[in-house]
């Protein structure tokens, strides 16, 4: 079974006095700006690197649950939280890290189940294999 997705970006514009934005093909996302400033300097507004953090955190979240089912465990609550470190290397601009934190209420688990079940979400999530996946590209230069 495939799943697909589908978000959709426009830019106009230089990198730093352009701007862009960004929907998703549910609408949760319309036309939501992002530019330059929003990315690397305080302007409020969101950017790609937040939108993975959220993916991350809410894939995990949910590969987690699945994986407490497994066990027989039901969480009262999973409260994640992704902060996706991107810094400059000698390819340039890269993200190097998605740091997930996590504070759950699981009553009857033991520390070993939580414990594995959280390293099965991690290593199951799909998003945590997004991060290490391979990138296609179609690309078509219109007149």
């Amino acid at each position: 079974m495939a799943i697909t997705r589908k978000a959709s970006a426009v830019w106009r514009g230089g990198l730093k006095d352009g701007n862009g934005e960004v929907s998703t093909s549910t609408g949760v996302l319309n036309n939501t700006p992002y530019n330059f400033n929003m990315r690397f300097a305080d302007e409020p507004g969101t950017n790609p690197e937040e939108l993975i953090a959220a993916a991350h955190a809410a894939c995990f979240a949910m590969a987690l649950s699945g994986q407490l089912d497994n066990a027989d465990l039901k969480a009262e609550s999973l409260s994640v939280t992704a902060k996706v470190k991107m810094e400059k290397t000698d390819d340039g601009m890269t993200v190097t890290e998605s740091n997930l934190e996590l504070v759950a209420r699981i009553p009857g688990a033991s520390e070993d189940a939580f414990n594995t079940a959280a390293a099965n979400a991690k290593a199951g999530c799909p998003i945590s294999r997004l991060l290490n996946c391979e990138i296609n590209l179609e690309s078509r230069l219109e007149s």
